[in-house]
């Protein structure tokens, strides 16, 4: 077994191998750009080396760098993670003729299905059903119409290298070919150094179903099972899950032999996976195409090693190392259901669009493994709760099981201060649950993410929330196409039922309350304290219910509406941002704000703006005047922080609703924007090469 090793990749990857490798009782080396030099990995790791600039191009895709470290560390093998150096043929054969082991497969397998134009051939040489399309090289985009003509659209456009969502676009006519095609050449370029694009029929209603394999030196191979990643946005991943509601167990069979059978033909070991597309409109699920071989672990590896108890990256570095596999085909096991969701550095609220800058504030939910059982503890302070307030909150019960088996994971790269940098993609975490059933691990995913506090940039949890519960994806009748289906109109937070409406009501009077009566007995105030009336008014948007706090000992009873009275046992002090409240038997945790004399109370997928108003005072509101945002609309504003490549007009010009006007690069993808209306051209405010920051003016229209 290895001594020492380095891991040539940054962020939750990184941490994630490390946490393996200490447990094996194996030295970590980590690398690092600039950007990264403080970054969780780095301390982590036994040792670090400094690589170079935050560029990814200038640090982490630089081989001969990542070799120069091995040596001056001593370290014998190299993991790649996934991404940066981990599918390059040409980074396995240079740590090999440096006498460096590399944890993953051999670089002749890289070579075969790294390349998916010659993976997708050799594919259908070895039996296996690939998609409808052209698997040669198109020259330029006039050859690329006439291809995909013939082809029949809908058709995808696929960078030959690409991976990872990037270098991928769906066309659905010939414009949509003529605008996608050199994109998606440069896009192949900037992140993988290759500008081939293939074009394959698109198939519609589309379940993503890949199978998880594993190989040693010796020529043992197995399929662990499979996962369902079709819940996805622009082509890349946001939520995973294994095993999959659409999967028999006669498809899963099948899908395994055929996956394994591939990697037998090109002499693989190691992890890997094999990407299959089931056709929505198929119920037997019998006609699977294959679609590509990832030689690497993938991004959503835990959630297979949460339904199999494995650790595949310890795998990995035991095969790397000459060891034969463990187990057997027939010893691979399917225990009970896990799911992973993406937390990405982006506001679903503004398009997803991406967001950068300073983890303010980063708190994960409570994670617990042992014995598969996770408990649900009374959080923050209580020593308000003797103060003589009309509303009491008595704390939950540490010892209360919060309703069965589960296990909540988080893998992550990322801590409190840190920054989540434009150099790199944006995801923050992988919040993983498992539980025995999948309605199980829904549930546990939801009261995960409530208990996720991120503050300082935007992020994506209350759209994961809101995925969560959906009736459709409960119900496992899901597709590639489920957020276009579902939220043509974009995200907007979770609806809220009647019953979410009055329990958050009951809870913004008695955080207000609380908040009243912290504030009454401060130190060094003229007279007697004058505590808040036990009567409130709480307006969500524009509705009113009037509450009551009915105090007795120990404890608060809060009548909402005239309605039954709800107990609330739960735990909250002014300046807290967690609350925890058992109301009546259900469980909620939100997350509370302060904004401006109001509150922000966040929880099951949306933010709840509330004002908390003695009756007097909430009956004057009616008269008061709606602020009118200002008209923004002749204006072409910055979506996102990041590069303006192209600026498609200039003062003077006509456009017509729907024409290009600039592209802007953020997060190594390219965004173009659109005229929303026709109009006239009066100045532009930026150029192309200019770095923009959020809202930025781009344009501006004549009135």
């Amino acid at each position: 077994m290895f001594s020492k090793i380095l891991i040539a990749n940054r962020g939750e990857i990184a941490c994630r191998v490390i946490r393996t490798a200490k447990r094996m009782g194996i030295k970590t080396v980590a690398v690092y750009s600039d950007a990264d030099a403080r970054a969780p990995h780095v301390r982590q790791a036994d040792e670090s080396v400094r690589l170079g600039p935050a560029p990814a191009s200038e640090s982490y895709l630089k081989a001969e760098l990542i070799i120069d470290a091995c040596k001056a560390t001593g370290a014998e093998a190299v993991h790649p993670g996934y991404g940066f150096l981990s599918e390059r043929e040409s980074f396995a054969n240079a740590l090999a003729a440096a006498g460096i082991a590399f944890i993953g497969p051999p670089a002749n397998a890289i070579a075969a299905m790294g390349d998916k134009i010659e993976s997708k051939k050799l594919a259908k040489a070895a039996g296996v059903n690939v998609v409808p399309g052209f698997l040669g090289e198109i020259a330029d985009t006039d050859e690329a119409v006439r291809i995909a003509g013939e082809i029949g659209y809908p058709v995808m456009m696929k960078a030959s290298a690409g991976g990872g969502g990037k270098g991928m676009r769906l066309a659905w006519s010939e414009t949509d070919v003529r605008e996608g095609f050199e994109a998606t050449r440069r896009e192949g370029l900037a992140s993988f150094g290759d500008d081939r694009v293939f074009l394959e029929k698109f198939i519609e209603q589309p379940r993503h179903i890949e199978i998880q394999v594993l190989g040693d030196q010796h020529g043992n191979i197995v399929y662990l099972n499979e996962r369902e990643c079709s819940i996805q946005r622009r082509h890349q991943k946001v939520v995973e899950e294994a095993p999959s509601p659409f999967v028999t167990p006669e498809m899963r069979r099948a899908m395994g032999e055929q996956a394994v059978a591939l990697a037998r033909a090109v002499g693989y070991y190691s992890a890997g996976t094999v990407e299959l597309i089931v056709g929505g409109n198929d119920p037997t699920g019998e006609s699977f195409y294959f679609l590509e071989m990832n030689t690497r672990l993938q991004v959503e590896h835990p959630v297979t090693e949460e339904v199999t108890g494995l650790d595949l990256v310890e795998q990995m570095i035991r095969v790397a190392a000459g060891e034969k596999l463990a187990f057997t085909q027939d010893e691979v096991k399917l225990d009970g259901w896990a799911i992973e969701s993406r937390v990405y550095a982006e506001d679903p609220y503004r398009g997803f669009l991406p967001s950068t800058g300073r983890l303010v504030r980063y708190r994960t939910p409570s994670r617990s493994r042992e014995g598969k059982s996770a408990k649900r503890e009374g959080v923050g302070l209580s020593a308000y709760t003797d103060m003589p307030s009309p509303a009491r909150l008595r704390r939950v019960d540490p010892s209360r099981d919060a309703g069965g088996e589960k296990i909540v994971r988080v893998d992550d790269g990322v801590a409190e201060g840190g920054e989540v940098s434009m150099f790199y993609d944006p995801m923050i975490a992988k919040l993983v649950t498992w539980a025995p059933t999948r309605t199980e691990v829904i549930d546990a995913q939801v009261e995960a993410l409530d208990a996720f506090e991120i503050g300082g940039i935007a992020n994506n949890i209350d759209f994961l929330s809101a995925l969560m519960q959906h009736p459709r994806f409960r119900s496992g009748a899901i597709t590639t196409g489920f957020i276009a289906e579902e939220y043509p109109e974009g995200f907007h937070g979770a609806p809220a039922d009647e019953e979410l409406q009055t329990d958050l009501a009951a809870l913004a009077a008695i955080v207000q309350l609380t908040h009243d009566t912290r504030a009454a007995l401060i130190d060094g105030q003229l007279g007697e304290p004058e505590f808040p009336d036990a009567e409130q008014v709480v307006r969500i948007v524009k509705r009113l219910f009037a509450v009551v706090a009915e105090p007795y000992d120990g404890g608060t009873l809060i009548r909402v509406d005239g309605g039954e009275p709800i107990d609330v046992i739960g735990d909250w002090a002014p300046g807290q941002r967690l609350l925890i409240a058992d109301m009546d038997g259900r469980n909620r945790i939100v997350q509370v704000a302060r904004k401006g004399r109001g509150w922000t109370l966040t929880t099951r997928g949306a933010r709840h703006e509330m004002q908390v108003l003695p009756r007097h005072i909430a009956e004057l509101t009616r008269f008061m005047m709606e602020k009118v945002p200002p008209d923004l609309s002749r204006f072409l504003l910055a979506p996102m922080p990041g590069l303006l490549t192209k600026l498609e007009v200039e003062a003077g010009d006509k456009v017509e609703a729907g024409q290009p006007l600039a592209v802007v690069e953020a997060m190594k993808m390219e965004n173009i924007l659109r005229a929303e209306k026709g109009g006239t051209v009066k100045a532009t405010a930026a150029a192309a090469g200019e770095s923009l920051a959020v809202d930025q003016v781009i344009l501006e229209f004549e009135r």
